[in-house]
């Protein structure tokens, strides 16, 4: 049941990797570029999808061009696919969140999209973070980094994300 109206919007695929400095503080991109300006995420970015790249494919190529990190699937445990609806009224998004299993030595670089920062899990709900973060994606981190979920969320301008857990493992 869906209690907004449908929207016809471009549909985006992602990749999003959680990752931690060797005392666990969470790794977080402060965005310069839409969408999130402003805000902290978790690194990654647009799958390739002229190339068939797949999401964990982007998630290795974002963490070695964001943060100069090379891993490989073994080391990324994917954790959650989240279909958002109406994203910010501008798109659909279909993410998929990976956990990574290696340590970030060092606080990484600024790069074009953004600086770094890191962060206890408890810092991180006072920070400037997309509201859809705050109510689905840390919590689910915070819940199934080790196990997996998927849900959606139905995020059309005017209310707050309507989200619906669709299975867990």
């Amino acid at each position: 049941m869906t209690r907004r109206n449908e929207a016809v919007l471009p549909f985006k695929i992602s990749a999003l990797v959680f990752l931690q400095n060797p005392e666990g503080r969470e790794l977080l991109l402060r965005r310069t570029q839409p969408p999130n300006r402003g805000c902290w995420s978790p690194i990654g970015g647009k799958l390739k999808m002229s190339t068939g790249e797949s999401p964990c494919q982007c998630a290795i190529r974002e963490t070695r061009e964001e943060i100069g990190l090379e891993v490989t699937s073994a080391d990324l445990h994917l954790f959650a696919m989240i279909s958002e609806k109406a994203y910010e009224g501008s798109g659909h998004w279909l993410m998929f969140l990976y956990h990574g299993r290696v340590p970030v030595p060092a606080l990484p670089e600024p790069i074009e999209e953004g600086t770094f920062g890191f962060f206890a899990r408890d810092e991180i709900d006072e920070l400037n973070i997309p509201e859809t973060d705050r109510v689905a994606l840390w919590p689910l981190f915070d819940r199934y980094r080790d196990r997996f979920v998927a849900l959606r969320a139905d995020c059309t301008p005017g209310g707050p994300p309507d989200i619906v857990i669709e299975e867990t493992l």
